[in-house]
């Protein structure tokens, strides 16, 4: 029989209500059928939810494990970036989330930002979020490539080297392709910069 819960969790405090289906001496692993939770701040504030198909819970190290979730970070009652992956882990207390296959990061704008990653790493205490292997942000104006990115509280996501760029032309066809080091690209402002290490070579492409 299939099982449906919904869980809201106050930080560092949660409650799971379901029944254990495999116990090793003390070690409890509780299955859940369908996975929908959100968790909340000390002050009472939405910080993301999550949903999934298939999940468990392991009460020993206090972790989750959860297959096909999808993320919803928010800001206040609005989402901010929705992201999904073949499985996911929650631990520490729900302080810490780690996605990986297949992460695909999206933002809610109109024309939409995509932000492509084989693995993705988040500690709630810190505002950046970590992405890590075959990097691929692509939206209507561009598409950047690197092995690791940091995006920022800020809406600014730095991609660390090598990068390589790409700038499509009105068709959506790709019309440069160029090199780089280390490369920033703002969400708010539709930019991208790009900066040497000597910090002799800067340029700044605006869309």
């Amino acid at each position: 029989m299939s099982k449906n819960y919904r869980l809201i969790i106050f930080l560092p405090l949660f409650m799971l209500g379901c029944a254990p289906n495999v116990i090793d001496e003390n070690k409890v692993i509780q299955k859940i059928d369908s996975l929908d939770m959100t968790i909340f701040s000390k002050s009472g504030d939405k910080i993301y939810s999550i949903t999934s198909p298939n999940s468990s819970y392991d009460n020993i190290e206090l972790k989750f494990e959860l297959k096909k979730p999808i993320i919803n970070i928010l800001n206040g009652e609005e989402t901010k970036y929705i992201i999904s992956s073949e499985e996911s882990t929650l631990s520490d207390n729900n302080k810490l989330l780690k996605l990986k296959g297949n992460v695909k990061l999206k933002t809610l704008k109109k024309d939409g930002d995509f932000l492509y990653a084989d693995n993705f790493i988040w500690n709630i205490e810190n505002t950046n979020y970590l992405l890590e292997g075959n990097i691929r942000f692509e939206n209507q104006n561009i598409i950047l490539n690197s092995g690791k990115a940091i995006l920022g509280s800020d809406n600014i996501i730095e991609f660390f080297n090598p990068v390589k760029y790409i700038i499509k032309d009105e068709n959506n066809e790709n019309k440069y392709e160029i090199n780089s080091e280390n490369a920033y690209y703002n969400l708010n402002t539709e930019s991208v910069s790009f900066k040497a290490k000597d910090k002799r070579v800067k340029s700044i492409i605006y869309f």
